[in-house]
């Protein structure tokens, strides 16, 4: 049986982007989230090489448009 590992949150990213099968965008929070989200907060976006800035962005704008019609996201 293997031993538990921790990683951090921008590790375990780190490693799904650099994943030649990922296609897609993460967005998280840029600091760590300690206590109840209160006010503004600042996120990251982070993809890899299989998508472009372009299409990052409208995978994002689409993604925003259907919570804003507060339909189904799978």
């Amino acid at each position: 049986m293997a031993d538990l590992e921790f990683f951090t949150s921008q590790e375990l990213i780190n490693e799904l982007v650099s994943r030649q099968t990922f296609l897609g965008v993460v967005v998280h929070s840029q600091d760590d989230l300690k206590e109840a989200w209160q006010g503004e907060r600042l996120f990251r976006v982070q993809f890899n090489d299989n998508l472009d800035a372009p299409r990052a962005s409208r995978l994002l704008e689409v993604l925003a448009n259907r919570m804003e019609d507060r339909e189904e996201i799978y």
